[in-house]
């Protein structure tokens, strides 16, 4: 979660232009246990770092989920991974099963985060597609670059997909 917290950061204040604070939390188990990356984005002067009411809630696990979840807007939007998060609170929810897209598509569960990031991009418009693949491109793992575009396209294309179903 740091890291698509980080990547989606430098794609909405390098690659878009626009103001963003990043913040992160995790204890010591934190592969697989409940961490947290926030991002406060404006067009103008960002003057506290912490979100006090996220408008976006992305949730991979059912622990932050029910960690979480709470202190999300009224009418803010929860992204969760179907098949980890299976309770869900009565809210405006798009599920997707990163987790198991990543395994079966990529080879690896380690990129459900990225593809959950080329979603957040559909879904919200928050990031350009070009800014998050940039920004994909600059801090993917040597070795991993071409893993991680195929995830964020994979993203994009689930999140038209439900979009397109919903209208």
């Amino acid at each position: 979660m740091v890291f698509a917290g980080t990547i989606l950061a430098e794609a909405i204040g390098v690659e878009d232009g626009k103001n963003v604070c990043q913040t992160q939390s995790y204890g010591p188990e934190a592969r697989g246990g409940a961490s947290r990356s926030d991002l406060v984005v404006s067009s103008k002067e960002i003057y506290y770092p912490k979100p006090l009411k996220p408008d976006l809630l992305l949730a991979l696990t059912q622990e932050s989920c029910d960690t979480y979840y709470q202190g999300l807007k009224e009418d803010g939007v929860l992204i969760i991974d179907s098949g980890l998060v299976t309770q869900l609170p009565a809210r405006n929810v798009y599920g997707f099963p990163f987790t198991q897209i990543a395994r079966d598509e990529l080879g690896t569960p380690m990129v459900a985060n990225i593809i959950a990031l080329g979603a957040i991009a559909v879904l919200t418009k928050i990031v350009s597609k070009q800014g998050l693949l940039e920004a994909v491109k600059k801090r993917a793992p040597k070795g991993t670059e071409e893993r991680n575009i195929k995830a964020v396209e994979i993203g994009f294309e689930l999140a038209r997909k439900k979009r397109a179903r919903s209208k």
